[in-house]
């Protein structure tokens, strides 16, 4: 019996997490180390976290990094920068599906493309913009 009701209780969080809304959770940051992290990111599928430059226009520009994602809730999320960030430049860091790509688990966004791109509930983008430090 106690191993059934900790089964359910297991189940029950999992359920609660997937349930949870899609975000991103990250404060400006140095990237004196080429890693730019999120405290937490909550998605609703396995995915990418990914790193866009962006500026005052806030419209995301260029992919700088990424790391992928579980679905549900994650602590701790390091992306790693795949070209140099200075300190002052803006980023956004967006939830990006595992969708539509040719192969799982290999990151294949391009800017505009489909294929692992940005989730959208709602019509809105699941981000956070920061500043380098």
């Amino acid at each position: 019996m106690r191993i059934i009701l900790a089964t359910m209780t297991t189940v029950a969080c999992i359920g609660a997490a997937a349930a949870q809304e899609p975000m991103v959770d990250a404060m400006d940051q140095s990237v004196a180390n080429g890693i730019v992290s999120a405290e937490k990111v909550v998605a609703a599928e396995n995915g990418w976290l990914v790193v866009h430059r962006t500026d005052a226009s806030m419209a995301p520009g260029p992919v700088v990094g990424h790391a992928p994602l579980r679905a549900g809730e994650t602590t701790d999320v390091a992306a790693i920068l795949t070209e140099p960030v200075a300190s002052g430049d803006m980023l956004m860091l967006m939830v990006h599906s595992e969708a539509g790509g040719m192969e799982m688990g290999v990151f294949e966004y391009t800017l505009g493309a489909k294929e692992d791109g940005p989730i959208k509930p709602g019509g809105n983008l699941v981000m956070k913009t920061i500043t380098a430090q």
